[in-house]
């Protein structure tokens, strides 16, 4: 039974903290002096969480539904709003300031309920980390060049060249977001090109010689590991999405009648929605797995529960269990094995780049559908499939 203002208002302490619920998991602390605390309680990332929302009557019922929608609204964009609220203290908390971190801290908030989360946590734990010390007491529009090459050769010296870059490159975005809102004149990041050593690129750990492939899918058949491991190592050559795309999948998003895996946008890297057409070895194997996870939400998860995805270390793992080591082959190397036998064998390359969920460099690319291409696509997954298990010798 949802609250109403005089049950609220005639609710009397008692000798131990106690709850009035109402709906959506908004309840009324009552404490054994009397006060009464509106909270939230919700789940985020497969952890329960609170959320406060002010001392009744100073907060009263209809302000404090009007949090819980605003709050269910951010968990619905995969915004904790826990963590929105702590972001929004620290920009008010820096609002009367021109430092760098209080334009810092209001260009993240601005832009960061569009991020998925584990990127959002990158990014304000490297200013936190790296920036913020140093610089974010500095008026922004006074801060040169070579201040901000002492942080990132900090940040280098400990052999985090990539991560300087890096620094370098949300330092910059701060800097010309504070030149639009008319706090400084110019980024002076620019003036450092040529300052850092130069980030090397690490590729992703792959196997692409088709003998080795039939090795490796052999020794993957043979797993005796957990069965949902098995499944996660056999649908992920076939599906060749990125290691995130392939944990996080949810039974809702498959269709066996059109042979087809449908992501959201908001799961993808680039934030747009992909196919990813099912081969019929790819549908045997996810009816089979039906039958043991088709009761949760996730196609695979945790062993320790259902209400939460495999670690994202899980793959990976099972592949040093197998005797392949880090230099040979990762979760990610299915992409670069696919991506370099299908553009050998032939295959279009808008259908293979498609199918990646690249991001298109060139405008006229770009400008195609994401459901375009699918018929060859669909032709294309059954037949690298199909490949695959030739490989193997069955």
């Amino acid at each position: 039974m949802t609250l109403t203002n005089i049950k609220i208002s005639t609710a009397k302490p008692r000798d131990k903290v106690y709850k009035l619920t109402d709906e959506k998991g908004l309840y009324l602390q009552v404490n054994p002096n009397g006060s009464k605390y509106w909270r939230l309680k919700y789940r985020f990332g497969g952890k329960e969480k609170k959320l406060a929302f002010g001392v009744y009557p100073d907060v009263g019922l209809a302000d404090a539904r009007d949090k819980r929608d605003a709050a269910r609204k951010l968990i619905a964009n995969d915004v904790d709003p826990g963590l929105n609220k702590q972001i929004s203290k620290r920009a008010a908390k820096y609002a009367a300031e021109n430092s760098f971190q209080a334009i810092a801290i209001e260009w993240y908030t601005m832009f960061s309920p569009k991020w998925a989360p584990s990127y959002s946590s990158k990014i304000i734990g490297r200013f936190e980390k790296n920036v913020f010390p140093w610089l974010g007491k500095r008026p922004i529009h006074e801060i040169k060049a070579p201040e901000l090459l002492t942080v990132l050769r900090r940040i280098e010296g400990r052999g985090a060249v990539e991560t300087a870059h890096r620094t370098n490159q949300i330092c910059s975005q701060v800097f010309r977001y504070a030149i639009v809102t008319g706090r400084a004149e110019r980024d002076v990041s620019g003036d450092l090109r040529g300052a850092l050593a130069p980030a090397i690129t690490k590729h992703h750990a792959s196997i692409i010689d088709p003998a080795a492939i039939g090795d490796l899918l052999r020794a993957i058949q043979d797993y005796r590991g957990y069965f949902v491991t098995k499944c996660a190592l056999q649908l992920a050559p076939l599906f060749f999405v990125r290691p995130g795309e392939l944990r996080n999948a949810e039974w809702s998003e498959f269709n066996f009648e059109t042979a087809e895996w449908r992501i959201p946008a908001e799961k993808m890297k680039m934030k747009k929605a992909h196919i990813v057409p099912l081969a019929t070895q790819a549908i045997k194997i996810l009816q089979e797995l039906y039958e043991l996870t088709g009761t949760s939400k996730y196609v695979f998860p945790s062993v320790h529960s259902n209400s939460r995805v495999m670690s994202d270390n899980t793959v990976n793992t099972a592949l040093r269990r197998l005797g392949y080591t880090k230099d040979e082959m990762t979760g990610h190397g299915f992409r670069s094995m696919a991506s370099t036998l299908l553009n050998e064998q032939g295959w279009h390359y808008d259908a293979i780049e498609r199918q990646l969920a690249h991001t298109e460099r060139n405008a006229v690319r770009a400008a195609y559908n994401y459901a375009e291409h699918l018929p060859e696509r669909k032709k294309m997954m059954q037949h690298w499939a199909d490949y695959l298990y030739a490989l193997v010798g069955k």
